[in-house]
């Protein structure tokens, strides 16, 4: 990204940096009990939050949510890097929403360097 990063929050997609497009209608804590996620798979746009770096929680409740049939915007919120990308779009996220200071330290390069996350799904290179 060549502009200056004005707005509080990045959305990173798999072709780069985005500026702010919608708020998420619900964010979901990354200790929501699983049984508690069929309330929500009416909703548009699901933002999951990551409280820390190492907080990996918000992936198994992406996942859960696919599988139960979820078909709206999935979105990863909070402390996330770009090395975490991969595994993000893996499990079902549509994008990834980061703070300004995480994509100063972290450009769009080092996130775009992960959007081919299917070329790094060892699973799907297994099955063939």
């Amino acid at each position: 990204m060549t502009q200056q990063l004005n707005s509080k929050d990045i959305i990173v997609r798999d072709d780069g940096f985005h500026a702010l497009d919608a708020e998420a209608e619900l964010i979901l804590a990354p200790d929501t009990p699983p049984e508690e996620l069929v309330d929500h798979l009416h909703r548009d746009l699901i933002g999951i939050d990551f409280p820390a770096f190492t907080d990996g929680r918000g992936f198994s409740l992406a996942r859960r949510l696919r599988e139960l049939g979820f078909q709206g915007r999935l979105r990863a919120t909070g402390r996330l890097i770009a090395d975490q990308y991969a595994m993000a779009r893996r499990v079902g996220f549509d994008e990834v929403q980061i703070p300004v200071d995480i994509a100063e330290r972290q450009p769009e390069a080092q996130w775009l360097a992960r959007a081919d996350w299917r070329a790094w799904d060892h699973r799907a290179q297994l099955a063939g």
